[in-house]
């Protein structure tokens, strides 16, 4: 049987999430309450049975490495592993200059561990994803490369790398975010995307980063290596919408999401509290994994309808540890130890651990980071010029209050 291992590209600074990115590295920041997004990738490798991994660290990491390091721990009777991998500079004293330098910088990690294949696989989308049916194509077709793609319609592709495909699924031709993108052959309206994740022959792997390092290139998977190996070895493209979960509903199919931005991350976030959420994390056949702390459940009190002092929360998540103190949500996600006073109203909000909301506080449309104290009687989201003074608003409107914010 083949050996096989993991290279999770974790370094990214996700520049178009700040400020939820001005201290941590994106793979770190929390989603969905109680997750971080490196618990997507990470879920998808151990329920598939892949369990040798690496994961590239760079910019500030220091979270995200306490984060792996506590929480997921595989037993190594079996030579299971998850391990960081910060930039150690061993070829240069530069930092990674792409993904494929990244991989350039660490190739005595894979010659240390001597696989057959590799996976390299990026740290910060939302989906699930089996990955023994790619492994099976690649197998399969003898493949250099194997690329995971989605069918996106046309109007939105521009945004992604583009594949072309001939009728055996074999790669013919590669845009970067091209203008005109061309249409899958079956399919005049729907394009097909690349989402980052590539499994590679080890050999053909060492061989192209260490070919492209010393050229004018962006050292990157998507622009350089996976064009490059057109017309010199066979790369062939694995369909994502073919990929069974157990108990995925059908809305579900398909789902994966670049969470780049702060609108992105809102709207996936939103997706996890519908009546039928878009992504259901409810799955128990599939669940995503994660570091867990030993905290109380989550409280709600006071029930005096007369004053409005209710502990309420409607269509929202709460997560272990917060106590809603007469305070109402609606459409809400929090993490640990959140804790709303009474009279407070909060709508269409992320609030990350350990935000306490002060009494009559009124909040809508906004994420407030870590350890943030709301004092009372404070309002956001309710006039963009005043939270434009204070805070970084996104483009939609959303508030971001960062981490450490003070008051005045």
């Amino acid at each position: 049987m083949s050996k096989v291992m993991g290279m999770i590209l974790a370094g990214g600074e996700g520049r178009r999430l700040w400020p939820l990115t001005a201290d941590r590295a994106k793979p770190a920041v929390p989603f969905g309450g109680k997750y971080r997004l490196i618990d997507f990738v990470l879920s998808n490798f151990a329920h598939s049975g892949f369990l040798r991994l690496k994961v590239l660290t760079q910019y500030k990491s220091e979270s995200l490495n306490v984060h792996i390091s506590r929480g997921w721990r595989l037993s190594t009777l079996l030579d299971n592993y998850i391990e960081v991998v910060p930039p150690q500079q061993r070829i240069n004293r530069d930092w990674y200059k792409g993904s494929a330098d990244a991989i350039y910088q660490n190739l005595n990690v894979i010659a240390d561990e001597n696989p057959d294949e590799v996976f390299v696989f990026g740290a910060d989308h939302v989906y699930r994803m089996d990955l023994r049916p790619m492994y099976a194509l690649h197998q399969k077709s003898k493949a250099a490369c194997t690329v995971a793609a989605l069918p996106v319609p046309l109007k939105e592709a521009h945004q992604f790398g583009v594949l072309e495909v001939d009728e055996n699924w074999r790669m013919i031709g590669f845009q970067e975010k091209p203008k005109n993108p061309k249409p899958m052959p079956t399919n005049p309206n729907m394009a097909l995307i690349s989402m980052g994740n590539y499994l590679f022959d080890r050999r053909v792997l060492v061989d192209e980063v260490t070919r492209d390092a010393p050229l004018e290139t962006n050292h990157d998977f998507g622009r350089d290596i996976i064009p490059g190996l057109l017309g010199r070895y066979p790369v062939f493209v694995y369909d994502f919408m073919q990929n069974e979960i157990p108990d995925v509903h059908s809305d579900e199919k398909g789902y994966w999401r670049d969470v780049g931005t702060i609108e992105a991350y809102f709207a996936s976030n939103m997706d996890l509290i519908a009546v039928k959420p878009t992504f259901n994390l409810y799955n128990q056949a599939w669940p995503i994994l994660t570091s867990n702390r030993t905290l109380p459940p989550g409280k709600f009190v006071f029930d005096d309808p007369g004053s409005q002092r209710q502990g309420l929360a409607l269509n929202s998540m709460v997560s272990d540890g917060c106590i809603i103190s007469g305070g109402r949500l609606r459409r809400c996600i929090l993490a640990p130890e959140v804790r709303i006073n009474s009279y407070s109203e909060l709508e269409d909000c992320i609030l990350f651990d350990g935000v306490q909301v002060g009494r009559r506080s009124r909040i809508r449309r906004a994420i407030i980071d870590k350890n943030v104290h709301v004092p009372p009687d404070s309002v956001i989201g309710y006039d963009a010029e005043a939270d434009k003074k204070r805070f970084h608003v996104s483009d939609s409107g959303i508030v971001v209050v960062p981490k450490g914010f003070q008051f005045t």
